[in-house]
């Protein structure tokens, strides 16, 4: 994925986005880039659905994660 998120996008955000997605990866679909938030070069927060294996929203959820670990358009979790 590039390094920037865009609204819409649905992405799987695993481990190599941030830590707390280790052992427990979700797929998500971006509705913001908080820009509003201040964080360290190279990391963003992402107000986001996290999708069900159907690709339905379960939960809406801000995260902290690196933009270029998420990969785009997976909907296996």
């Amino acid at each position: 994925m590039s390094a920037e998120a865009r609204a819409g996008d649905v992405v799987h955000v695993t481990g190599a986005a941030s830590v707390q997605f280790v052992s427990r990866p979700i797929v998500a679909r971006v509705i913001r880039v908080r820009d509003d938030m201040v964080t360290y070069h190279g990391w963003c927060w992402l107000d986001v659905y996290q999708l069900d294996a159907r690709g339905e929203a379960t939960e809406r959820r801000t995260i902290f994660v690196r933009p270029d670990g998420l990969r785009r358009g997976a909907m296996s979790t």
